[in-house]
């Protein structure tokens, strides 16, 4: 069977692992996302003997996904010390000579999803991933959705809780699902990180109502057959039954369609994948790279 690389690229660490088609990891290896250059040397070193045929990389953002760009491939302006206009794909394209699918990590996560986990046998799927930061990821008909750019789901504008009077951690918009829902908004917040909240917390309620809120805007916008909720918030098993009664409350019967009336647990799920749903999502993207050429 043909091996494919994957490589899950975040900020704070990259995992690189080799597998098969049918989304079995075979190795895995994780490393701490340092300089460009020393993190990609690094990355090209693990696949250097393993023979792979093509490579999926499902990289933080945000980065530069047009084919006809001359900065495809590329991170875009980053937080992130020294990435900001970094070329991963051509980084990678200088040691192998094979196809390399290059998408978001949030997207890659909604392919493997649908591919191999919750989403399976569905065209189309909603991946969001809330920890230090929020990002979300969709497929639609088979396809992951893209535009100008890609999505930038986790800054939408929500209400703020009545009772929250937290300015919001986002450096650009404050108080946008992000700024208000993120971990260090949490953190910001109630001086402590989310694991170390009670499942009774008045965090959650926060949490909650956010959440809540911006599920309802994306069910109205994408429609997706699938909901997943991932990252750290998927640790929060407590969340995901209040999650689904007041989404739909606040959908109150509009969409006429039993997966949402109902909202029940295989409608808003955790992923399948489990911690696993980033490099799986990026064998995925390995897989639709080959399968292109």
């Amino acid at each position: 069977m043909k091996l494919l690389g994957a490589i899950e690229g975040g900020g704070t660490k990259f995992v690189v692992a080799v597998g098969t088609p049918d989304g079995q990891i075979q190795h895995i290896e994780s490393f701490p996302t340092t300089t460009p250059e020393e993190t990609m040397d690094r990355t090209v070193e693990f696949f250097k003997d393993k023979g792979v045929c093509s490579i999926g990389f499902g990289s933080f953002g945000p980065v530069d996904l047009n084919k006809q760009s001359p900065t495809y491939g590329h991170i875009a302006k980053t937080p992130k010390p020294h990435w900001s206009g970094y070329d991963v794909v051509g980084h990678l394209k200088r040691h192998f000579d094979v196809p390399v699918g290059f998408d978001t990590d949030v997207n890659g996560a909604a392919l493997g999803e649908l591919i191999f986990g919750a989403a399976k046998g569905l065209n189309s799927c909603l991946y969001i991933t809330v920890g230090t930061g929020i990002g979300a990821g969709a497929v639609v008909e088979g396809k992951l959705v893209h535009g100008l750019v890609h999505p930038e789901m986790g800054h939408i504008m929500v209400k703020r809780h009545p009772e929250d009077t937290y300015e919001g951690k986002c450096p650009y918009h404050k108080d946008c699902l992000e700024g208000l829902a993120a971990g260090p908004a949490i953190e910001g917040r109630w001086g402590v990180k989310a694991y170390e909240l009670g499942d009774d917390h008045k965090a959650w309620e926060f949490q909650t109502f956010y959440l809540a809120q911006a599920l309802m805007n994306y069910i109205l916008t994408i429609s997706p057959e699938k909901i997943i909720l991932g990252g750290g918030v998927s640790k929060q098993l407590h969340l995901f039954p209040r999650i689904r009664e007041q989404v739909k409350e606040l959908l109150n019967g509009y969409v006429q369609h039993p997966a949402v009336l109902e909202c029940g647990d295989d409608y808003i799920v955790p992923p399948a994948l489990q911690d696993r749903a980033g490099i799986t999502g990026a064998l995925a993207l390995a897989v639709q790279a080959l399968e292109a050429e």
